[in-house]
C-alpha cells in the first residue's frame, strides 16, 4: 500500500503566477492547515489504521467535542485518513505544507457548488431536440425515457432533470505550483472544486504513485 498523506485546507480563490521562463499558469491557492492529529487509530485497537485531523478554529464546542479534544485547540472540522504508517503519527502533533513539494502531484476533494434544479441541458449536457418541424416546446426536453412493455419502466440511473452540484468532488493529479509553509499556503495549478472559503482535503495523488 502506498503513504497517504494530506491536509485539511480552506480554498482561498483562483489567480495567476509567472515561471521563469515568463509562462503564465493559471493557479488556486489554498490555505492548508496546519492540522493537528486529534486521534490515532491502530489495527490492535480499531481493526484499521488511521489518524483523525482536525482544521480550523472553532467558535464554541458541545462537552462531547471538548472532552474529545481535550488539551488541544478549539477546532471546528474533524476528517479521518487511512494510512499504512500510523507509527509516525502521535496525538497533537501540528501538521503543515511542509509535507507537500513544490512539483508533485496531488488530489483535491471538495464540494462542488450548488447549481439548484436544472434540467437535462445543463445538467447532463444533453443536445436538445430539433428547433424545427412544427417544435416550439420541446427543445430542452429529455425525449424519451423509456418504452411501455419491454422494459415496462424506467432504468435506475436514467439521466434526467434534478438537483446539481453541492456534491463531493474530486480533482485528481493537480501539480503543486508554490508551497509557502511561512503563511501556510499551497498553489496548485488549475481548478479546485467549490467556493471560496470551501473546505477541501488536499492529498498525495493516488494515480501518480501508481505510475
Amino acid at each position: 500500500m502506498a503513504k497517504r498523506e494530506g491536509l485539511l485546507g480552506k480554498k482561498v480563490g483562483m489567480t495567476q503566477i509567472f515561471s521563469e521562463s515568463g509562462e503564465t499558469i493559471p493557479v488556486t491557492v489554498i490555505e492548508a492547515g496546519p492540522c493537528y492529529v486529534t486521534q490515532v487509530k491502530t489495527q490492535d485497537r480499531d481493526t484499521y489504521d488511521a489518524i483523525q485531523l482536525g482544521f480550523g478554529e472553532a467558535r464554541r464546542l458541545n462537552k462531547a467535542e471538548k472532552g474529545h479534544l481535550g488539551d488541544l485547540p478549539p477546532l471546528r472540522y474533524l476528517r479521518e485518513l487511512r494510512t499504512d504508517d500510523v507509527e509516525r503519527y502521535q496525538r497533537g502533533q501540528k501538521l503543515d505544507v511542509g509535507i507537500f513539494q513544490v512539483g508533485e502531484k496531488v488530489d483535491i476533494v471538495g464540494t462542488s457548488k450548488g447549481k439548484g434544479f436544472a434540467g437535462v441541458v445543463k445538467r447532463h449536457h444533453f443536445h436538445g431536440g430539433p428547433k424545427t418541424h412544427g417544435q416550439s416546446d420541446r427543445t430542452r426536453a429529455p425525449g424519451a425515457i423509456g418504452s411501455t412493455t419491454t422494459p415496462g419502466r424506467v432504468y435506475k440511473g436514467m439521466r434526467m432533470a434534478g438537483h446539481m452540484g453541492a456534491r463531493r468532488t474530486t480533482s485528481q493529479s493537480l501539480e503543486v505550483v508554490l508551497v509557502d509553509p511561512e503563511r501556510n499556503l499551497l498553489a496548485v495549478k488549475g481548478t479546485v472544486p467549490g467556493a471560496k472559503d470551501g473546505l477541501v482535503f488536499v492529498r498525495k495523488a493516488r494515480k501518480s504513485q501508481i505510475l
